[in-house]
């Protein structure tokens, strides 16, 4: 999909966040003085967005040092937010490198059921295979059978081989032949799908050290990227289940899935603020390239409707 294509996906995705947040602003601010009153307002607005407090009060600040007591209009307000909101997400706002030096690059893929974790894996796939790589995918997923066949008609789909188990499979044996596999029929990146249950968080969290501490007997320095999904219509439950995945593994970095049924775009500004987290891409939509690299300016124009 052509790059225009995509930003209007995402603009479009957005939209419901975009009523929440722009016409909200528009209906605050048609004309008046930025007091304290109208500050209140523009807060309660931004948490009502679900950028979250800390984002929502580092917004409010820097409009009190640079526009208190001046006449703005909605217009001024959008565009001076869309930069703030654009800062906040800026320096989180990186793509996902894979390291050559690592054969494979070894990128293990955790989130709670349901966020897309299986789709974004054959999209990356995808991806991958369109710049000349070489990806294996490995399922993961052992409880959850759709999960594996998912991941097989993706592997079909992206012409990559999948490593999978019978069911109930010990994930960290599947992950640890793969790699084996993997590095002797040269592939580049090795994609893991994993289990999400988070309502087990004990066995979850057991599972996923266990697969990580034994992918490091075959190679000390995997996985090389862990990728948290994360599903935009959850809003501040995203939040939440960073905390928890953190806990439980070093996460490397974010991917936001379902902006376009989502009034809750302002998730991302939140996420930013509170981990400072890498968000590698975000995703409108089921086809492969629904799935883009993450861009601060123009998610954030997308926002507040400009």
């Amino acid at each position: 999909m052509a790059l225009g294509g995509f930003f209007n996906r995402l603009k479009e995705g957005l939209s419901r966040s975009t009523q929440k947040l722009g016409g909200g602003i528009s209906a605050v601010f048609t004309r008046r003085r930025l007091d304290d009153a109208a500050l209140e307002e523009l807060e309660e607005l931004l948490i009502a967005a679900d950028l979250g407090t800390e984002a929502a009060a580092r917004v409010i600040a820097a409009f009190r040092r640079s526009r208190f007591g001046k006449e703005v209009t909605d217009q001024e307000i959008k565009d001076a937010l869309a930069e703030e909101v654009a800062a906040i997400l800026r320096p989180v706002a990186r793509p996902l490198e894979l390291d050559p030096t690592h054969a494979p690059h070894v990128v293990l893929v955790v989130g709670v059921n349901g966020t897309g974790k299986t789709t974004t894996i054959g999209k990356l796939a995808q991806l991958w295979r369109e710049e000349g790589r070489r990806p294996m995918l490995v399922a993961g997923d052992t409880f959850r059978a759709a999960a594996v066949e998912q991941l097989q008609v993706w592997g079909e789909r992206t012409g990559c081989q999948v490593i999978a188990g019978p069911p109930d499979a010990d994930a960290a044996g599947l992950a640890f032949d793969a790699l084996a596999r993997a590095r002797a029929e040269g592939a580049d990146v090795l994609l893991i799908d994993t289990a999400g249950r988070l309502h087990n968080k004990s066995v979850l969290m057991e599972e996923l050290t266990k697969v990580v501490r034994v992918m490091r007997k075959r190679d000390p320095t995997a996985p090389h990227s862990v990728l948290l999904v994360l599903d935009a219509t959850t809003g501040q439950n995203a939040v939440q289940q960073v905390k928890v995945f953190k806990e439980m593994v070093a996460v490397t970095g974010l991917i936001v899935t379902k902006l376009d049924g989502s009034a809750r775009g302002g998730i991302v500004v939140a996420l930013a603020e509170t981990f400072g987290l890498p968000v590698h891409a975000v995703g409108v939509g089921e086809r492969a390239g629904d799935l883009r690299p993450f861009d601060a300016t123009e998610f954030a124009r997308g926002l507040v409707g400009l």
